[in-house]
């Protein structure tokens, strides 16, 4: 009896170990592209908010598929789901390595998006049911390592790679690593056929909850927060920093471990007083975003403003020649913006508590 248990334990923990890989196959190809965006702009000779949209489609065909696909793919057996997800974005990956095409890239980024929420939700699933209930929630956050991983390592290691070899070359690590969990899943989990389908009203009932879509909409707002600034950071640091892509790929391995700390540190806060963790959250994220916009004294007046204005200028080609440009400027920034050739439109104001002087550009 102590022998079987014991392999049913090493069983649960390989099968555990395969979900968190495939899970970070699967975020490594939906994020991984974010440090690339320049090389990318590059390789398919397009501007770089183009290059954008290899992310920005992925996610909102995984915000739009999410409340659908697990729901169809509910009563299906769930080692052929999951073999189905991993050899689709095996194959996208593949047709991302090989095309020159960039609309071809961004259908080949659509297609396995849709099964994107399908594959995690089951490894979470799966990886909880694979051990003991007082097992589940370590096998649940081994799980989530691989989240965190696909931001750590996934994308530093592609920026590494794209810089010192290619475009394709960084493609060929996300279908090797997808490659490879699917090999596994054929060869080391067992058939999990559905014993009990929950009906799709039953799944869906839980919408009716009020808490639900305040919960929906904060996570929603919150990510396109972090995500949205993420998505292009090495586009910054390479534009206006003109750093080195060694240095982007440090800078992203840095963010992802701060990711990783969070990830504990909130675990603990939430323990704690999960309300006051919650509001806490989006004033930190606001904090620190505002904190972007100072400049430590020795780094002042080197024209990193003025860097930032003539890299808006060039990105905004479709603009016709005399289209203005409007600012609120705070009065001890009113000779700042008129370097930058702004001219005031109005005396100073207050609104709200604010005191400010209308200015206005033209392009």
């Amino acid at each position: 009896m102590e022998q079987k248990n014991k392999l049913k334990l090493n069983s649960g923990g390989l099968l555990v170990f395969i979900l968190t890989v495939g899970v970070f196959g699967i975020i490594n190809t939906e994020m991984g592209v974010v440090g690339i965006l320049p090389l990318i702009a590059e390789t398919f000779n397009v501007s770089v908010p183009q290059a954008g949209w290899t992310v920005s489609v992925f996610a909102l065909v995984v915000a739009a598929s999410a409340p659908v696909t697990p729901l169809l793919f509910s009563g299906i057996n769930r080692k052929k789901v999951m073999l189905l997800a991993l050899g689709l974005f095996t194959l996208s990956n593949i047709i991302s390595m090989l095309t020159s095409n960039f609309t071809i890239l961004l259908i080949a980024r659509i297609l396995p998006a849709f099964l994107h929420p399908v594959y995690v939700s089951m490894a979470f699933t799966v990886a909880a049911a694979s051990v003991s209930k007082e097992q589940a929630p370590k096998a649940v956050s081994k799980v989530f390592i691989g989240v965190s991983a696909g931001m750590v390592l996934g994308v530093p290691v592609t920026s590494f790679i794209a810089s010192e070899v290619s475009f394709s070359m960084a493609m060929l690590f996300f279908t090797v690593v997808n490659a490879l969990v699917f090999v596994a899943t054929i060869l080391f989990i067992p058939s999990m056929p559905v014993k009990e389908k929950v009906s799709y009203g039953a799944q869906l009932s839980v919408l009716k909850k009020t808490e639900m879509w305040h919960s929906i909409i904060a996570v929603t707002l919150i990510n396109g927060a972090m995500f949205g600034f993420f998505s292009y950071m090495s586009d910054y640091l390479k534009t206006v920093t003109e750093v080195s892509y060694n240095v982007i790929s440090v800078v992203l391995l840095v963010y992802g471990l701060a990711n990783i700390v969070g990830n504990v540190l909130a675990g603990k806060l939430l323990s704690i007083n999960a309300r006051r963790s919650i509001i806490i959250m989006p004033f930190a994220l606001l904090a620190s975003y505002i904190c972007l916009f100072f400049v430590a004294g020795p780094h002042q007046r080197h024209g990193i403003g003025r860097r930032l204005f003539e890299t808006f200028r060039s990105r905004r080609p479709n603009l016709a020649p005399q289209t203005p440009l409007t600012v609120n400027a705070s009065p001890s920034a009113v000779r700042a913006y008129q370097r930058l050739g702004f001219v005031r439109t109005g005396g100073e104001q207050v609104a709200g508590g604010i005191r400010f002087v209308p200015m206005k550009h033209t392009l």
